[in-house]
């Protein structure tokens, strides 16, 4: 795709976005009137097929679910949307005055309780779904034409579905659909939820990085390094870059405000001069297996025992 073609159809998808937006923002109709209407332009905003009736009932609105009771009785219920192996949405149409208090501030926990009663609703329906269907990864709440929560439990098992992707922006305001990511977010619920799983993405990174320390070992090994010293050299390596993760190795003195912690900004400053960049990363281990002033850092340096980095100099 051309980049002009490209720019085109962001401009689309921005209009398309906010004539949704509009259309849904000021609609007072009651949650009867309005709860399939959303989902049904939600799906067309998103480019995703629409819920419809089919016989073994996969994608439907008003579900039939049977819950079993302790005592042996059995009511029914319905979900408002179903989408099996992907979500249970339940819909709700808050009242203006519990969504004008939680604006305000004056009153958040009433509007809060309304939709986590709703997400309670909604964990019932799907753990009243038939053993055979499964649990869907995603239960949906929605206060129609405001905001849409996402909560997971992607081992499917039963547990406790958890606020997604955390609880700080689970909550999706309606105007939050202008955000690309935003709305590729929940285009994939219909698509391929399980692909929203953090440990899946974990997964895959760790696979790259693996196939890629692989590599440079070959190399290593290749350029006339014996095998354990190449271990040894990714082992330091991989140490210290998680050392400046959490803070335990700091940013040299004076450094910019690039984001990169001591390891990591001593291979950006000197990747175009090996030979200095192999003395400087020998300074820095042995001023790491000793603690105390570093001069590849200018700043001091905790010392790491368990003699990780003891010879690293040499």
């Amino acid at each position: 795709m051309t980049s002009t073609a490209t720019a085109a159809s962001a401009a689309i998808d921005a209009t398309a976005t906010q004539a949704f937006i509009q259309r849904w923002q000021h609609n007072t109709a009651s949650e009867l009137a309005t709860a399939q209407s959303f989902v049904m332009d939600l799906c067309q905003l998103l480019g995703v097929d629409k819920p419809h009736p089919t016989p073994e009932q996969t994608y439907m609105f008003e579900r039939p679910v049977t819950f079993a009771h302790g005592d042996g009785s059995t009511s029914a219920g319905r979900i408002d949307c179903y989408l099996r192996g992907h979500f249970v949405w339940e819909s709700k149409k808050l009242k203006d005055g519990e969504r004008q208090a939680a604006a305000t501030g004056s009153s958040r926990r009433r509007f809060d309780d309304a939709l986590l009663r709703a997400r309670t609703q909604a964990e019932n329906y799907a753990r009243a779904l038939p053993a055979a269907e499964g649990r869907p990864p995603f239960v949906v709440v929605v206060d129609v034409g405001h905001v849409i929560e996402l909560y997971a439990e992607f081992t499917r098992s039963g547990a406790t579905y958890t606020p997604f992707p955390d609880a700080r922006s689970h909550r999706i305001a309606l105007a939050e659909l202008q955000q690309p990511e935003v709305r590729e977010r929940l285009r994939t619920l219909w698509l391929e939820p399980m692909a929203l799983d953090p440990s899946r993405a974990s997964a895959r990174v760790t696979r790259a990085v693996a196939v890629q320390l692989a590599a440079l070992a070959r190399s290593l090994e290749a350029a006339g390094h014996a095998a354990e010293s190449v271990a040894a050299f990714l082992t330091r390596c991989l140490f210290s870059m998680f050392a400046e993760d959490v803070g335990l190795l700091p940013k040299a003195a004076g450094s910019a405000a690039d984001g990169l912690g001591g390891f990591a900004g001593l291979l950006q400053r000197w990747r175009d001069d090996p030979a200095t960049l192999q003395q400087m990363i020998a300074v820095l281990w042995a001023d790491m297996d000793r603690g105390g002033f570093s001069a590849a850092l200018a700043r001091d340096v905790l010392r790491f025992n368990g003699k990780l980095f003891k010879g690293a100099e040499h």
